[in-house]
């Protein structure tokens, strides 16, 4: 198969339209349309349909998008590790990881690995969803279970607590901090939907909470929002200790429930285990983590 026509057909397909995929590739309208219709004839089919909005995919078309955007994809990484040298780290690296870890652990820490590598750029991904690393849609992932994926390079980061939190407000408007799982029906709880892809421990927990009924629930796809919501005397919320550092407002409750420890695991496919982007965002979290918990040692919260 020709692979000029390939690159002209998953450029059209990015663009949605002939005039827009000409302009990228500084070819004319009709050049990339001519190219279009000798591979539709090549392979006896139909790949876009035309409307006066642009063009659209046929079932034909996306399924040959699919196979160019993986090809593409392998690419770019082909042509970063060859781009990577002894020396310097630079380029993109995309990472994935969580909203609540990414917004309120990574981020504030980012400037630091900036810092140290001005050339490299970071394309933060942040999903509940478990994004697939073998099929490249992301370079690294930082996720709340062990990678299940064979052909991945994994790494226990640490782990994680979940606890029940409230504001030292929240506690003093409602008599004080319950005494017991039975006062949970005095308050609110508020918590990550227990059905999202990467709550594992704090779903179990949530649901053992649930049984002592609360007055009322609030459920929010993500960590960052029961933050807020904790932060804003809302009730009391079920969040991972990693959040504490930054809020001491934040108090502990019921700190004797039980709760198993959440494993953060760093992963990348195996095919980047030398790239020296890779090598420097591992390192530059592991230093993190290990000031993180000096820390929260310090802070008597370990």
């Amino acid at each position: 198969m020709n692979w000029d026509k390939l690159r002209i057909f998953h450029a059209v397909a990015d663009a949605g339209s002939l005039t827009h995929a000409g302009d990228k590739l500084n070819l004319s309208q009709s050049a990339v349309s001519r190219q279009i219709r000798a591979l539709e004839e090549a392979l006896g089919a139909t790949l876009f349909h035309r409307h006066a909005r642009g063009l659209i995919l046929t079932e034909q078309g996306e399924l040959l998008f699919d196979a160019t955007t993986a090809m593409s994809k392998r690419l770019e990484t082909a042509a970063a590790r060859i781009r990577d040298s002894e020396e310097e780290v630079f380029g993109v690296l995309r990472v994935t990881t969580t909203f609540g870890f990414g917004t309120l652990w990574l981020a504030p820490r980012l400037p630091k690995l900036y810092e140290k590598y001005p050339d490299l750029n970071i394309d933060l991904m942040l999903e509940e969803r478990v994004l697939d690393l073998p099929m490249r849609e992301a370079d690294v992932a930082i996720r709340m279970k062990e990678p299940s994926q064979a052909d991945l390079v994994r790494k226990r980061l640490m782990t994680v607590r979940m606890i029940l939190y409230a504001t030292k407000t929240y506690l003093d408007s409602h008599g004080g901090a319950p005494q017991n799982l039975e006062d949970i029906s005095k308050h609110r709880l508020i918590c990550q939907t227990p059905a999202a892809p990467q709550v594992g421990v704090g779903a179990r927990m949530v649901n053992h909470l649930m049984a002592y009924e609360p007055s009322s629930l609030l459920t929010v796809n993500n960590y960052f929002g029961v933050l807020q919501a904790v932060l804003n005397n809302l009730g009391l919320g079920v969040l991972p200790d990693y959040v504490t550092e930054d809020f001491p407002d934040l108090v502990p409750v019921l700190s004797d429930i039980e709760t198993a420890d959440v494993p953060v695991y760093l992963a990348y496919p195996e095919e980047l285990r030398h790239s020296k982007r890779v090598a420097a965002f591992r390192d530059f979290v592991q230093d993190e983590i290990i000031a993180h918990r000096k820390q929260l040692k310090q802070l008597g919260k370990l």
